[in-house]
């Protein structure tokens, strides 16, 4: 299994749900905003740590979310050192050619 959060800016989130669709973890809080399975809201921000294989699910619901309220975080060591860092991967430095 693989650990990574999920963060929710409470602030951006204005309860378009689209996330709830993605995800069916994603709930709506009495709020009106969205809430997770032992989440944790400390002022603006909902975190919610799972250790599972439904990342991916996590992932399709932050991108469904149109006001990219919603952030997947962890697992570095599953994803390529571009998604890791943002920015391209770079051969080592024996592969780098000449032009």
């Amino acid at each position: 299994m693989s650990g990574y959060s999920v963060s929710v800016d409470l602030d951006a989130c204005d309860g378009v749900f689209a996330c709830l669709v993605r995800d069916g973890r994603f709930a709506e809080a009495e709020d009106g905003l969205v809430t997770l399975p032992g989440g944790d809201r400390d002022g603006g921000e909902l975190v919610a740590t799972f250790d599972d294989e439904r990342r991916d699910e996590a992932e399709q619901a932050a991108a469904a979310c149109p006001l990219d309220a919603i952030e997947v975080r962890g697992d570095e060591r599953s994803e390529s050192p571009e998604r890791a860092s943002g920015e391209p991967a770079r051969p080592a430095s024996g592969d780098r050619r000449e032009p």
